[in-house]
């Protein structure tokens, strides 16, 4: 219990110590939302990849997609790392980075006001960012909380509003540099954390071809239903279901392209430099984190005698597993579930905070206000999410798991925004009522799914909504009045603009 407090208060030191440091960045809008845009490359990695990885993918999405399909579930995590890391920078990163600065966007929804010159797809975007990122925040807190009263036995409302008051805070200190340097500093601990916890777990169980070899023994539950059956499946390559594993693959990769947090770390980028190392950077921690996270959650039917998902649901499943470990590493496994979970909260709550200010409030004042007044209003809205997502995640047995909060809120936001903002970095024929289209229509479905489960799964019907908006766009596109060509042009005039590189870069 020493070794664990100790860690504990190294952690929050060094935490708060950041947002201090950080205080000087965080004067005006620009440096309190994009740190000026002066985010180096591995800084812009590992606020990527941290943002990325939280309690939700490591105790919520591993422990139950571990459980239904076995060691097939390390699909998600190599999916992630594919599509939701490494082509993610290669698509949208530079090409973001130099739009957003070109018509000084500095949020998502910013990004929809100025690209398709249109002050209500502003609101629209910035109402739905701030209304579905609180589900998410709220799982994010739930799983957290989980893992703390499996290890120190304290009430899951006091870690909750621990957790809460303690990222507000570091937010509220240093805005963004603030969460990019703690999750730099996290995102460290993370990559040397999972294969610690990984190796103790499979050591437990007698090493690698013993524990899968245990797995290859595990027979399904009466009431399970499978798509494919048979020995030895959830040993198997694609597992008892592969059908619903690729809807989970789709969700959690493809879906960083259209989340706000997300897409936030490539406005930052520095340099030219910063986008080609980053992208690698980015790649390998995706492998090593979600591939550890979803590897090892594979493995969760090992410990069946000491679960009932009946009573406490798939989000025990994590926590149970990691109870078996010495207490030493049971305190490493919480700095690095509460590393990769502060900067994903982080990043929420400072994405909320500022679209609420920048493109709301912004966009409905008559009058422009000033730099000061924003960056305190971001401040005390930054309290404000905290809180009511705070309320939401206390009410945990009244709302669905961690895995399913998820998929609603990523099925709603990069539903809406995946195709509108992809397609408006590459092509000049979007149009305003196309967007709209994919806002009304991924919110729409969201909604009703979550009132009449007519898709039984929400991660299927989040799936659903991202590769239906990017089918939908384009075809409404060439059929609904076009944005005024010189305007779409002079946006992708950036694009043509002529820069000054060293010979060493690009030959005579």
């Amino acid at each position: 219990m020493v070794a664990k407090i100790l860690l504990l208060c190294v952690f929050f030191a060094v935490m708060i110590a950041i947002g201090l440091y950080t205080r000087k960045h965080a004067t005006d809008v620009d440096g309190f939302v994009l740190g000026s845009r002066s985010a180096g490359p591995w800084i812009s990695a590992f606020a990527y990849g941290t943002s990325y990885f939280s309690a939700v993918v490591f105790v919520g999405y591993a422990g139950q997609f571990g459980w239904k399909y076995g060691i097939a579930s390390t699909w998600v995590g190599i999916g992630n790392t594919l599509i939701g890391s490494l082509l993610a920078w290669a698509l949208l990163g530079r090409r973001t980075r130099i739009m957003t600065q070109h018509i000084d966007a500095k949020t998502m929804p910013d990004f929809f006001g100025k690209r398709y010159g249109s002050n209500s797809l502003k609101i629209a975007a910035s109402l739905i960012t701030f209304v579905f990122l609180i589900p998410y925040t709220a799982s994010v807190y739930n799983g957290l909380s989980r893992l703390f009263g499996m290890a120190f036995d304290i009430p899951y409302s006091v870690c909750l509003i621990v957790m809460a008051v303690l990222t507000g805070l570091y937010v509220i200190l240093g805005g963004y540099m603030a969460t990019a340097l703690n999750d730099f500093v996290q995102g460290i601990f993370m990559l040397f954390g999972i294969c610690a916890v990984i190796y103790a777990v499979l050591e437990g169980q007698g090493g690698f071809y013993s524990a899968l070899s245990g797995l290859a023994a595990q027979a399904p539950a009466p009431d399970e239903v499978l798509l494919v059956s048979g020995e030895g499946i959830f040993a198997s390559f694609f597992g008892p279901d592969p059908l619903n594993l690729l809807g989970v693959v789709i969700l959690t990769s493809l879906g960083t392209w259209g989340l706000p947090q997300m897409v936030g770390k490539f406005y930052a980028i520095k340099s030219e430099e910063s986008v080609k190392t980053g992208m690698i950077v980015s790649t390998f921690f995706a492998l090593v984190i979600a591939g550890g996270c979803y590897f090892l959650g594979g493995f969760g039917r090992l410990f069946s005698d000491r679960i009932d998902i009946a009573a406490n649901g798939y989000d025990s499943i994590i926590p149970t597993m990691l109870s078996t470990l010495p207490d030493i590493l049971i305190g490493v496994v919480i700095v690095l579930v509460l590393s990769a979970s502060m900067s994903t909260l982080s990043s929420l709550v400072l994405t909320s905070s500022s679209t609420l200010t920048i493109d709301f409030l912004g966009a409905i004042s008559k009058k422009k206000q000033e730099e000061k007044k924003q960056v305190f209003l971001m401040r005390v809205f930054v309290v404000v999410f905290v809180i009511i997502s705070v309320l939401i995640a206390l009410n945990k047995d009244k709302i669905p798991n961690i895995a399913q909060l998820m998929g609603y809120s990523w099925g709603a936001l990069a539903g809406a925004f995946l195709a509108p903002f992809l397609y408006g970095l590459y092509w000049k024929k979007v149009t305003k009522l196309s967007v709209w289209v994919s806002f009304i229509f991924s919110v729409a479905i969201t909604v009703a799914n979550m009132m009449l489960s007519f898709i039984k799964s929400p991660i299927n019907a989040g799936a659903f909504t991202m590769l239906a908006s990017l089918i939908l766009v384009p075809i409404v596109s060439l059929v609904t009045p076009k944005i005024p060509e010189e305007d779409v042009e002079k946006i992708f005039t950036c694009y043509e603009q002529k820069v000054q590189v060293p010979v060493r870069k690009a030959l005579d």
